[in-house]
C-alpha cells in the first residue's frame, strides 16, 4: 500500500520503519526541520540536554523494533541500565533513593524511611502484578476492539479506583503516597483522575528496570531517523499536514502545504487536533499541560546527582542529570510544576540546591513554548476521569487511551491516540 505517516516523533518513527521493511510505500511527514519530536536534543554553548523523556522502562519494546525493522539495536546504541531510578527528596528532609531493577533492594530502601515501610510500598509493587500482565497481553499487544476484548479486562478498564484512592488506601505515610503519584503528576494529571491500573508503573521500574542511553535518549530518534532511510522511506521535513481526505469513510490523501498526496492508509501520529477530520473526536480532552522547563549548563564544582531526583512540595522540582557537558561539567535539566512564583533556578536554590554561581549557559521552555514547538502537548491529552481508556467509538480518535484508526480497502493501520 502507498501509507503516509503523519508525524515524525517516536510513534511515526516506528511506524514507518515497521511498514517499509514489510514492504509498503511509506512517506513521512513532519512539520519541524528535524525528527525525533520528543526524542529531540536541545544543544547551548557546548552542552547538550535531552528535549523529552531521559530514560525508558521497556528496553525490550525498542529492541523488538530495531530487530524488525532491520539491525539489532546492540548494533545501534547501548542501553545502560540506571542504578537509582528516581531520588525523592521530602520537605521533612527525609530522602529515599529507589533502586531501579529489584524487589529487595526497594524494600531495603524504603525501610530507611520507617521500619516496616519497606514491606508496605513491596505489597503495594507487588499487588500490580497481574495489572500488568493483563494489560500487557490484552491492551497493549493487541488491538484494542471494547466489543471484543476479554471480560476481565473491560473490568479493569472501567475500574472506579484512582491512582490517589489506591495509594490512600496502601499507604498512611504520606511520602510513599507521593511516591506512587508522583508519575502522574510529573506528567501533567491529577491523580485522582487517573485510573489506578497506570500504578504499573512502579512494577515495571521495580521488576524490569530504568535504562538509558549515555549522552542522551535523542540518539533512538537518530537511529530511528537512519533506519528510515535504510529501509527507503520517503521523509519530508518542513511538510505540514494539514487534514487528512477521506472518502466513503476510508482515507485517501493527505492534504499539505505542498498540495495533496495520494494514499491507501494514513497513520496519524499527531495530536489529532490539527487535523480537522479528527478534531471532531477529540473536542471532549485537554492536553497535559508540561511543565516549565530549564535547561542548565553547569561548570565543574556542580554537585553531584542521581539521573533523576524529585524535590516535593509545592513546587515541585525533578532535575535530570543525563546530558551531555564539556569535560568537568555539567547538563541538568529541570522541571517545575505547581505554584512556581519565582525564577525555577531561585526555586531550586530555596530548595537546598544552589547552582546559580555555576551556571555557564541556560535555555528555558515555557509550557506554551513548549505545545508550540512541538505543535501539541508532548504529555499528550490529561486523563479527563478514570474510565477516560473507554470514551470514543473504535475506529475513530477518541479520548485518552483511544486509538485513532483510518482504514483502506487493501488493509487497516492502526496508531495509539494520545495519551
Amino acid at each position: 500500500m502507498r501509507v503516509v505517516v503523519v508525524g515524525g516523533g517516536f510513534g511515526g518513527l516506528a511506524s514507518a520503519a515497521r511498514l517499509a521493511k514489510l514492504g509498503h510505500d511509506v512517506t513521512l511527514l513532519e512539520r519541524s526541520t528535524a525528527l525525533g519530536g520528543a526524542l529531540a536534543s536541545v544543544t547551548a554553548d557546548g552542552f547538550t540536554w535531552d528535549a523529552g523523556p531521559t530514560y525508558t522502562l521497556l528496553p525490550a519494546v525498542l529492541r523488538d523494533l530495531f530487530r524488525k525493522s532491520g539491525r539489532p539495536l546492540e548494533r545501534e546504541l547501548e542501553l545502560v541500565p540506571l542504578d537509582i531510578v528516581r531520588e525523592h527528596r521530602f520537605e521533612d528532609g527525609s530522602v529515599l533513593a529507589l533502586p531501579a531493577g529489584s524487589r529487595s533492594a526497594q524494600t531495603a530502601a524504603v525501610d530507611e524511611l520507617g521500619a516496616g515501610l519497606g514491606a508496605q510500598w513491596t505489597a503495594y509493587v507487588d499487588g500490580l502484578s497481574d495489572t500488568w500482565e493483563l494489560l500487557r497481553r490484552d491492551y497493549l499487544e493487541r488491538p484494542w476492539h471494547a466489543e471484543l476484548a476479554p471480560r476481565e479486562l473491560t473490568r479493569l478498564l472501567r475500574s472506579r479506583e484512582t491512582v490517589a484512592g489506591r495509594a490512600r488506601k496502601a499507604f498512611r505515610d504520606g511520602r510513599l503516597r507521593l511516591v506512587a503519584e508522583h508519575p502522574a503528576v510529573a506528567e501533567g494529571h491529577e491523580p485522582r483522575d487517573v485510573p489506578s491500573w497506570t500504578g504499573v508503573t512502579a512494577y515495571l521500574e521495580q521488576r524490569l528496570g530504568a535504562w538509558t542511553v549515555p549522552g542522551g535518549l535523542a540518539a533512538v530518534g537518530d537511529a530511528l531517523g537512519r533506519r528510515l532511510t535504510t529501509r527507503g522511506v520517503d521523509v519530508r521535513l518542513g511538510v505540514e499536514a494539514r487534514d487528512v481526505v477521506v472518502r466513503d469513510g476510508q482515507a485517501v490523501a493527505v492534504a499539505t502545504c505542498e498540495g495533496q498526496l495520494d494514499a491507501d492508509a494514513v497513520v496519524c501520529a499527531i495530536d489529532p487536533r490539527r487535523l480537522p477530520v479528527l478534531a471532531a473526536h477529540v473536542r471532549r480532552s485537554m492536553p497535559a499541560l508540561p511543565p516549565v522547563v530549564c535547561h542548565l549548563g553547569l561548570d565543574a564544582g556542580a554537585p553531584p546527582l542521581a539521573h533523576e531526583m524529585v524535590l516535593h512540595g509545592d513546587p515541585m522540582l525533578v532535575v535530570r542529570n543525563g546530558g551531555r557537558a564539556p569535560e568537568g561539567g555539567a547538563a541538568w535539566t529541570v522541571h517545575g510544576r505547581g505554584q512556581l512564583a519565582e525564577d525555577v533556578v531561585v526555586a531550586l536554590a530555596r530548595a537546598g540546591i544552589d547552582v546559580r554561581d555555576r551556571i555557564v549557559t541556560r535555555v528555558d521552555r515555557s509550557p506554551r513554548d513548549l505545545v508550540e514547538r512541538w505543535g501539541g502537548s508532548p504529555l499528550g491529552v490529561r486523563w479527563a476521569g478514570r474510565r477516560a481508556s473507554l470514551r470514543g467509538p473504535v475506529g475513530r480518535a477518541g479520548g485518552a487511551g483511544d486509538r485513532a484508526r483510518l482504514s483502506a480497502p487493501k488493509g487497516r493501520l492502526r496508531s495509539r491516540g494520545p495519551r
